[in-house]
């Protein structure tokens, strides 16, 4: 309960915490306190607060009081908190549920041991980060990724497989993440750098984009949120324990840059194999390369999730709300509704990964060699290659461990 008195507290300071009067009261049930703060956190650090009406107008209290499980109340106030934000280029919700009553993104994990909402509502074992690496000619390297772990984990397998893969400098990368629904950005980021020659250490990779309030540092209810650095410490700021309203959210303090220490450094075209369940992180390795590199997809539309978070604590829970907006080097964001391939192929069950003749894999080759059927040649100002070949196969059905877009890396202010 702490949390939940001390957010009710700096909460109703108007002038302090920038909220439109009247806040929440004073007074309650422990669920009412925390249908207030869900709401109120959400109004400061949710990605689209300024879509979000004032608390008398939402009136979370009023709303979700009545619910007989108060695990319900919370998980429908997220929800419907997720649903408000409208994506000017589809009319519809940016969160637009994938089941009813699931949002696309925001969350609430805690209770009962259980989670919903988003990605976090896909429910598997989770996957190694390497799980097939292998040569499949000089100029052709195949590496299926499994999922973003914590870097400090997968770091060791990724520098062995990569180490692996360039000893024949391919100038073709085929990038399998057909089952991986996301995870660190800080491990995305990691095989970016494999991947990039030296020659774009330095260039823009991509930059998190806060809302304008988190952007001023003016989303002062966070200093009721302890700040841990990546390695899940606390950390001495001014004296005093550090809080996440000490951190950095400018876009210009949230920009990464290339960074090459080891990897390729041939490689010119990359090929992705994608389906429904390639989501955030690996949607980022993707959206990063565009700028640089030719880059092909081939299976199916991948998830669309270019948004991340980070948890905010209230009481026993805690909640997953859209936070921050990835852009890569060229402002690019907007994939909302997910990727199309280039070649579509519908995925097979229990397909035999780097199997040349597996069918999303044989279609990458047949576009890497030009001999793909119905592949269109169409000179463009800088696109060659489109395609209009949809190939069918067994339909797949298969379940992956979705973990999202996790940042553990955040920046405290530097004064």
């Amino acid at each position: 309960m702490g949390i939940l008195l001390a957010t009710l507290t700096v909460a109703c300071k108007k002038a302090e915490v920038g909220l439109d009067a009247p806040v929440s009261p004073l007074t309650g049930t422990r669920t009412q306190f925390t249908l207030d703060s869900i709401y109120l956190y959400a109004k400061q650090v949710y990605l689209w607060s300024n879509s979000l009406p004032a608390y008398k107008t939402f009136d979370p209290r009023a709303k979700y009081t009545a619910y007989a499980s108060a695990d319900d109340a919370f998980n429908t106030e997220v929800f419907d908190i997720s649903q408000i934000a409208i994506n000017p280029s589809t009319t519809k919700p940016y969160e637009l549920p994938v089941n009813a009553g699931v949002a696309k993104y925001s969350y609430l994990t805690g209770y009962n041991g259980s989670s919903g909402g988003g990605q976090a509502a896909v429910v598997a074992p989770s996957l190694d980060a390497i799980l097939k690496d292998t040569i499949i000619d000089e100029n052709i390297a195949y590496v299926a990724l499994g999922s973003f772990p914590k870097l400090s984990t997968c770091k060791k397998m990724l520098d062995a497989a990569f180490a692996n893969l360039g000893t024949t400098n391919p100038t073709r990368l085929v990038i399998d993440l057909r089952y991986n629904g996301g995870g660190y950005v800080e491990t995305a980021e990691y095989i970016a750098n494999l991947i990039a020659p030296g020659s774009l250490t330095g260039k823009v990779m991509f930059t998190e984009q806060y809302n304008t309030l988190l952007s001023a540092g003016d989303a002062s209810i966070l200093k009721n949120q302890t700040y841990y650095d990546a390695s899940g410490n606390t950390v001495i700021y001014k004296g005093r324990t550090a809080t996440m309203a000490d951190v950095d959210y400018t876009e210009t303090g949230n920009t990464h840059m290339f960074a090459k220490t080891t990897g390729f450094e041939t490689v010119k075209d990359i090929y992705f194999i994608t389906s429904g369940s390639t989501a955030s992180a690996s949607e980022l390795l993707i959206s990063v390369m565009k700028p640089y590199f030719n880059v092909r997809l081939v299976g199916g539309t991948t998830y669309g999730k270019p948004v991340g978070f980070f948890s905010v604590k209230v009481d026993v829970y805690s909640v997953y709300l859209s936070g921050f907006l990835i852009r890569n080097a060229a402002g690019w964001s907007d994939y909302f509704e997910g990727m199309p391939p280039d070649v579509e192929v519908a995925q097979q069950e229990g397909a035999a990964l780097g199997d040349p003749t597996e069918a999303c894999l044989k279609a990458t080759l047949g576009l890497i060699n030009g001999s793909w059927p119905g592949l269109v040649q169409q000179q463009a100002a800088d696109k060659t290659v489109q395609t209009n070949t949809v190939f069918k196969s067994s339909p797949v059905n298969v379940t992956v461990q979705a973990s999202g877009m996790i940042e553990n890396r955040f920046k405290l202010k530097s004064n």
